[in-house]
């Protein structure tokens, strides 16, 4: 049965943040292959004269409305600019079956709002690694209260790792969870054709200083006085500028290249055309860009972190600690075929039926079934 269901959340993609959770936007187009979906965020902006304006639109099938309101220096008054925005833009929608919030922080009570008065359920999904154990110490009492709080008022829980989910536990949240990973599209990331013709690493993130840019340039480097056969390939969404200068003061132009922040398509078409992923993060949840290098058939080599190892295992990369010695030699073992993966069709087909279009809308359509029967 089609349901309507309205997706919120604390991160949205947007003109001040564009991909500032894309994930809750692939989850959304998923369910939308399912059930009728409609999105609604709220986000102040310093820069506007406008309370309010609204940003309606259709993006990939979804209607999406988002509303800016003008943003102060008080965090109070934005906080009822943004129950305001909220408020003003559910006005303007269909009235849905279930809310399906994301992120526990305080832009979700407005999903506590809408069930208290209209008696619309809610589920969570969570993403963020705030709430991780090794993070637990950044938070404060009041955002651990605001996600009790929240959580307690929805139908589900549902992070998407075993390793939040058990974090989430340990932080006295006692909702009811079921975890549903992140989305791949599958057919974009599809298998490559091909086996790059010079050896290449790649890394694809923000950049910012949890992802150990810096340190997988020094690896490289180090790989390069002993191999000139490679090359890596690192960029995205963050600041490639500091990474050049880094990179030109070490001399290594000739097989360092970076690059900006990249469409999905050009993020395929980089995965497909490198040997091997790198992500070697302080901490991070379950990320996406690992499963979409999979689903291109290219292994990876990260970082034992939260819940990377539940994505890969000796078949389809190579987990190490994060000390830049590791990844030095996890590197030179790939480049030197002294370690083998499965092919890259096997990698695709991991990713194909655990984490497809299809597969992760039919798991929220079951949770959905269940709070609404």
């Amino acid at each position: 049965m089609r349901h309507k269901i309205l997706f919120i959340s604390s991160w949205y993609p947007n003109k001040l943040e564009p991909t500032n959770g894309n994930f809750v936007q692939r989850h959304a187009e998923a369910v939308s292959t399912l059930h009728e979906v409609e999105v609604l965020h709220a986000i102040g902006d310093r820069a506007q004269q406008e309370k309010f304006i609204f940003d309606d639109k259709n993006i990939n099938s979804l209607r999406t409305l988002i509303v800016y309101y003008k943003q102060t220096q008080n965090p109070a008054l934005n906080f009822v600019r943004r129950m305001q925005a909220y408020k003003k833009g559910f006005s303007k929608l269909n009235k849905p079956d279930l809310v399906h919030a994301n992120v526990l922080q305080n832009n979700m009570f407005f999903a506590v709002y809408l069930k208290n008065k209209y008696k619309i359920p809610f589920v969570v999904t969570e993403h963020w690694s705030g709430f991780l154990q090794i993070n637990r110490h950044r938070l404060s009492k009041l955002q651990l209260f605001t996600a009790k709080r929240i959580a307690e008022k929805a139908s589900f829980l549902l992070p998407v790792s075993q390793y939040l989910s058990k974090d989430l536990k340990t932080a006295g949240i006692q909702t009811k969870i079921e975890v549903i990973g992140n989305v791949v599209d599958t057919d974009l990331f599809n298998i490559k054709k091909a086996t790059p013709a010079k050896f290449t690493f790649l890394h694809i993130s923000n950049l910012i200083c949890i992802k150990n840019p810096d340190k997988i340039i020094a690896a490289a480097v180090r790989l390069s006085k002993e191999f000139s056969n490679f090359e890596l390939q690192i960029g995205g969404d963050g600041d490639v500028d500091t990474l050049n200068k880094l990179i030109k003061s070490q001399h290594a132009e000739g097989f360092i290249k970076t690059f900006p922040m990249l469409t999905s398509k050009e993020v395929s078409d980089k995965m497909r055309n490198s040997n091997c992923f790198i992500l070697f993060s302080d901490y991070e949840n379950f990320p996406c860009v690992l499963l979409e290098s999979l689903s291109t058939g290219t292994p990876a080599i990260a970082t034992k972190v939260g819940g990377i190892p539940e994505i890969l295992n000796e078949k389809n990369g190579i987990l190490i600690g994060n000390s830049e010695d590791e990844l030095y030699h996890a590197m030179k073992k790939v480049l030197t075929a002294q370690i083998h993966f499965e092919e890259p069709n096997k990698l695709h087909e991991y990713v194909e039926n655990n984490f497809s279009i299809n597969k992760i809308a039919q798991k929220y359509s079951h949770i959905y079934s269940q709070v609404l029967n």
